[in-house]
Order: structure tokens, then sequence, then C-alpha cells
């Protein structure tokens, strides 16, 4: 009889005193939950706590205003922006201590091997694999969007016949712009991009036309006539074709070159907010047009930290010569005498997992093309340093740029082809990105934020009154054979 009674006190409904104990507990416990997706900040100049949530792995930067003193709120410097997230994105996830890079979630080593350019460009525009009807439709798009205006044609051929093949894709880029007026927010309206087929209008003119664009500023480098894009070869195909067709003469790129293209292009198409990236969604946060951007965006690209270090390899194995000489190098390098390129990235804490594909795609080129004599010297090089512990303890492994340089090179390439060659598929990661932008509620304009350490306010000084020379920063340029004569003139008629 007392087990029953036990039962049934156990069962008997919750008193009230009991049920708001509960409640307590629950809510508390829920408390405790909720706190550790916060930081707790001691400001030791006023002795005050601040709680900010996390969300995500990051506080929103303006929480950091509440924290005050002499009614100046902090602020986060971070110059370069080496921890700083200033967009969420769902385009590209990069592990860098794993080595893991994926587009929309695939693994790229799956996508190098079994997917096409475009089949990834329509994934990381659109964010799911095509069907076979889709991609097809896509395909088209693209490709009948490759020919340029007779009048963009000719203005390509008044550059200097020795001009940078990158800077003739920049400004080209940019007039492409003033082509079509009715994509320039200034002057069809700053809402014109809420549209998705005007959107998607833009992609595939600037995915279809920049291998024609760079084609022709290869043409224009080597002193041929320009060839007229082709609709049934494919991106990478077509790609080769304008470079290297000669009139009359049947020509259809060699398969092995295109793949190994298009293997490139793929491996290349996105690397999440890196300089150039960010560079485009800089300047689309003013809502200017997508031929701007990419233009701007491509200029990030120029400099030789980005899109030039693949040329910068080079430049080093060219250097060191033989493998005789790497033994030496590996020293110089540690005993910082030499600058080791292509290995290390601010991202990757361990192998680039691009860098293996295309050490594979490197050797399939070769054995189309010939062996390129510096292959050895960089297989040497990348083997010296990954057994030595100066190097492993540094976590310095080699990068895509260590091996690309050599497939470009092998191709019949110069090197200042190569920004251009990467510029081609980071334009459609750029064009992700700006739809992205475009589909954010939390986009704004851009505006970072400065430390200013300058002078307070100064008294005006008239001229009169202000002595000798400013203290400033040095004044003197260079100058041509021409304007050395000119001066020399001046200098006699001022005496």
């Amino acid at each position: 009889m007392n087990r029953i009674s036990v039962l049934a006190k156990q069962l008997a409904p919750l008193s009230v005193e009991d049920e708001i104990n509960l409640e307590a507990v629950s809510t508390a416990a829920k408390t405790e939950e909720k706190s550790k997706d916060t930081l707790t900040v001691t400001d030791n100049r006023t002795g005050k706590s601040y709680t900010i949530p996390i969300k995500n792995h990051t506080i929103n930067a303006t929480a950091l205003k509440q924290i005050s003193f002499d009614n100046e709120g902090i602020m986060s410097y971070d110059p370069a922006f080496q921890n700083t997230a200033v967009v969420t994105s769902r385009i590209t996830y990069i592990d860098g201590d794993k080595g893991i890079l994926r587009y929309r979630g695939y693994p790229i080593e799956e996508l190098a091997e079994k997917s096409t350019f475009l089949e990834v460009a329509f994934l990381l525009i659109n964010g799911s694999l095509p069907s076979k009807s889709q991609l097809d439709v896509w395909n088209s798009n693209i490709m009948t969007h490759t020919y340029l205006h007779e009048n963009l044609v000719s203005m390509m051929r008044t550059f200097r016949y020795d001009a940078h093949p990158m800077g003739m894709l920049i400004s080209t880029i940019s007039a492409l712009g003033t082509f079509y007026p009715e994509a320039n927010p200034a002057l069809a309206g700053d809402g014109i991009f809420k549209n998705e087929r005007i959107r998607n209008k833009q992609v595939y003119r600037i995915i279809g036309k920049l291998p024609t664009i760079a084609a022709c500023a290869w043409r224009h480098r080597v002193g041929r006539p320009y060839n007229e894009p082709v609709a049934h070869l494919s991106y990478t195909e077509n790609f080769l074709y304008m470079l290297d067709r000669l009139s009359g003469v049947p020509f259809k790129p060699n398969p092995v070159l295109a793949r190994a293209l298009e293997i490139m292009f793929i491996l290349h198409a996105d690397h999440e907010l890196n300089c150039s990236t960010a560079a485009m969604r800089h300047i689309s946060s003013s809502v200017a047009d997508p031929y701007t951007a990419v233009a701007g965006a491509a200029g990030a690209l120029y400099g030789p930290l980005h899109g030039g270090a693949n040329e910068a390899v080079l430049h080093m194995l060219e250097e060191i010569g033989t493998v005789d000489n790497v033994a030496a190098f590996i020293e110089g390098v540690k005993g910082r005498k030499k600058k080791l390129m292509g290995f290390g990235h601010r991202i990757y804490k361990n192998y680039d997992p691009r860098a293996k594909i295309i050490r594979r795609t490197a050797y399939e080129v070769f054995e189309v093309l010939g062996q390129e004599p510096l292959i050895e010297v960089a297989s040497k090089l990348e083997k010296a340093a990954l057994e030595d512990e100066y190097f492993i303890s540094r976590k310095l492994y080699p990068n895509v740029d260590f091996y690309s340089g050599l497939i470009y090179k092998a191709m019949g390439f110069p090197k200042d082809m190569f920004p251009v060659l990467f510029t081609i598929p980071r334009a459609v990661g750029w064009m992700a990105h700006w739809i992205e932008h475009q589909e954010d509620p939390e986009t704004k304009i851009y505006r970072p934020r400065q430390v200013y350490l300058g002078s307070d306010e100064r008294p005006y000084v008239p001229m009169e009154a202000r002595g000798g020379d400013a203290a400033v920063r040095s004044q003197d340029y260079y100058s041509s054979g021409t304007a050395k004569r000119v001066h020399l003139h001046e200098k006699k008629k001022s005496k």
C-alpha cells in the first residue's frame, strides 16, 4: 500500500508552487545557455562591463560604440581586414587549417574533375548545380553574348602596339559599360538591379565577352588581326580559337589544352572575399554599374601581390636556374636573403587544395607540349621545402600560384598575360558576389572608419610669414630625355 501511495504522489498534478519553481529553473537554464553566446568586455578605464551578443562566431562592430570614454566610443582597428568580416555569404567556404575549399558546398576537387567551367559558373551564380536542360540554356546564353560591338573593337585597335594586355582589358571592360546605358543605375535609376532579368543580362554579357576582350588584347600585342568568336566550341575552346586561329586555316584547339584551361578556370573562379572580390563589393555598394565594378576589381587583381603572384614564382624559378642550386636557395630563404614565392597563404595553413590539382594538370600539359625545363626545379624546391622543419613549423605549403605559372608558360603565354588569364574566371566569382550583394538586406554603402593621428587645428599663416621651406616629403620625380632637354633650355633662359 505504501508503494501505491508513493506512485500516486509522483503521478499527481504539480502544485502551483512546484510549477513556479520548475519555470524558474527552466528560465535560469535558458538564461545561462543564452549568456554563453555573448562576450563580456570590461573597460579598465571606467570599470564598467558590457555584454555583446555573439552570432556566427562574430560580434557586431557597432556594438563596440557603447564602450565609451570621454564621449568617444571604441572602434576596432584592423589594417588589411585580417580579422574582420564585412558580409555574410553562401558562395565559397574555406577552412585554411584543413586545406578545404568548397563552392556552394561542393569540394573543389570534385568540381575540377567532373564539371565544366560554365557548369561551375552556373553553380556559383545560381547556388545549385544545373540540370542538363538548364546547363544547355545557360551555355547558349553565355556563348551568344561573346561578340563585341564594332566601336569597342575599333577602340581597342587604338592602343599602342606594346600596350599591356591587362591595361587593355581593364580599360575595355570599363568602356563596355558605356554601350549599355539601360544597365547604368546613374542613368536608369538606382533600383534597376532589383529586376532579375536586368541582372541576368549583365551576367551573360560580362562572362561571355571577357574571353573575347582578352583574346583581342593578345592578338593586338602580337600584331595579328582579331578573331571573332564562334558558338560551336566550348567556352575554353572558343577562347583558344580566338587566340590562335590563323586566317583561312581550319582550326580546333587541342582538347588536352582546352581541358587544362578549363580546370585552371574552375580553380580560379572564386576564393571568398579576397582583395579583388572585396573591391568588387566595395564599388558595387555605391550602386555603380557592374562594368565599372568589374574594371575596378580587375585593377585590384592587376597588382603583383594578387594576380601577379604566379609571375613572381616564375621569376624565382628562373633565378634558381637548375636543380643543383635549390639547396643554396633554400638556405638563402632561411637566412632571409631570398624570398620563397608560391608558398604560404594568408588563409591556408595547410596544402592549398588547388595546388594538388594544378600539379597533376601541369604534367598532363607537358605530355602534349613537352617538358617545361623549370618543372624539375619546381619539384625539387617543393620536395626540399616540405621536408625542412623551418618551412613545416611555419606551415608554408605550395599554393595555387606555384604551378599555375609553369602551365601558362608551357602553353605559350607570356608573363603579362597571366593576370588576364586570372581575370576571365574570377569575373564569375565577382558576379556571384555582385548578385549576393544586391539581394543582401544588410547592404549599405561601404564606409570604413579611420584613426586620425594628424595635427589639431592650426592657425593659417600668410605666405610672407611662413619663413623657410616646409618640411614635407620629397617632391622629386623622374623625367624623360625630352623633358631633360627642355629643362636645360628653361634653366639657360632663367640665367
